[in-house]
């Protein structure tokens, strides 16, 4: 049985609106990096560890088909695309643009509520990148929850499930280059610019805001693109 470490990571589902459940989880796999380019992935045992039947599973897959998360091999096997250094480039560009401006409006829409969860976000990770044995897994899981805690600041709904799109299709190549590198956490890029983004937006300053998160999100593309792993 072909069954991804990611998945022993899930907790069993309700027996409620399975398949949005079954496509949720399997969606915050892929956005967390959990599942890696190229990764094969067993509806049956996917099913198993979601403790459903494989029909839930089936329809949550063939969302993700349509959303282009995942492929159907010629063999019928389901998997994580690749991702060329084209098209992640590309990617990258389409995510400055638009995260970005997320950024921006959450630096003039945010409340009490939205700046408290931003800085919760960014004090967590910073405090993880600065151990001195961080949680690689739990710095990817921290980086995913600041981003979204500033994305959900600018109040606009469909710009998140835009957003969320994206990241589908990233999540996998920028979050599990993380994990297995751990030099770019040390580094600390991602930390100057989150910190950066939570300041502006506390200060409501759009402008810096959008640069904050362009720079984070730049910074991690040209270290991926650096090292040569992606697809021809």
């Amino acid at each position: 049985m072909n069954l991804p470490t990611a998945l022993n990571l899930v907790e069993p589902l309700d027996r409620q609106t399975l398949g949005e459940r079954a496509y949720a989880k399997l969606a915050d796999l892929l956005i967390s990096g959990r599942l890696a380019p190229g990764e094969k992935l067993s509806l049956r045992a996917a099913a198993d560890v979601l403790g459903v039947s494989i029909m839930p599973v089936r329809e949550a897959v063939s969302r993700l088909v349509a959303d282009k998360a995942l492929e159907v091999t010629p063999n019928r096997a389901v998997r994580v695309p690749l991702m060329s250094a084209a098209q992640f480039s590309d990617l990258t560009k389409v995510r400055i643009a638009i995260e970005g401006h997320a950024a921006a409006q959450a630096a003039l829409h945010r409340d009490a509520d939205d700046l408290n969860s931003i800085a919760r976000a960014e004090e967590a990770m910073r405090t993880e990148s600065e151990s001195s044995a961080p949680d690689l897994p739990r710095a990817v899981e921290l980086n995913k929850t600041f981003h979204f805690a500033v994305y959900e600041a600018a109040h606009s709904p469909i710009l998140v499930e835009i957003i969320r799109a994206l990241w589908l299709k990233a999540g996998p190549v920028i979050n599990l280059d993380l994990r297995a590198n751990p030099e770019r956490l040390a580094k600390g890029d991602a930390i100057r610019f989150h910190a950066n983004v939570r300041n502006a937006i506390a200060a409501g300053n759009g402008e810096a805001a959008q640069a904050g998160i362009a720079g984070d999100i730049r910074s991690a593309a040209d270290f991926i693109l650096s090292r040569g792993g992606l697809a021809d």
